[in-house]
């Protein structure tokens, strides 16, 4: 359990491809991992009473939900004899095809990375006040079903 600082989880608009890249590479210095497991949620261009959605504006209750992303990430670290976990959420609006949510979850070895990322991902959704506006190609929207 190394990597315990709290810090902020929220990223303006999409996590990009270079910033999980970078993620990644940070790690290839620490030689005690053993394996990673990645989540990326990435928006989806769903069709909506014949409307397609072509982007997810972001808001949250912020400081409850940086609160509730530090109860689940200590939570996890009690759980599971992990040596990194991070989160990162979108905030703001995020187009479809680009990245909103990213969890690295770094352990010795790969059941505990597995079960943990899991378990990360279903508390993510159950727990933290976030919510994604859906915006369809007319510019109209509508509130999102978190599923």
């Amino acid at each position: 359990m190394i990597d315990k600082k709290k810090r902020t989880v929220f990223k303006e608009g999409a996590i990009t491809p270079s910033f999980i890249a970078d993620s990644i590479a940070a790690h290839s210095r620490k030689n005690n991992i053993g394996a990673h497991d990645i989540f990326l949620g990435q928006v989806r261009n769903d069709l909506i009473d014949n409307k397609t959605v072509v982007a997810i504006e972001y808001t949250a209750y912020q400081e409850m939900a940086e609160q509730k992303f530090y109860e689940i990430r200590e939570a996890v670290f009690a759980k599971y004899n992990l040596v990194c976990l991070h989160i990162y959420h979108s905030i703001g609006v995020v187009k479809t095809g680009e990245i909103c949510l990213f969890v690295f979850v770094s352990s010795v070895h790969r059941k505990e990375a597995f079960d943990a990322c899991r378990e990360i991902v279903e508390q993510v959704k159950l727990l933290v006040p976030i919510w994604g506006k859906e915006i369809f190609e007319d510019e109209s929207s509508v509130w999102k079903e978190n599923k």
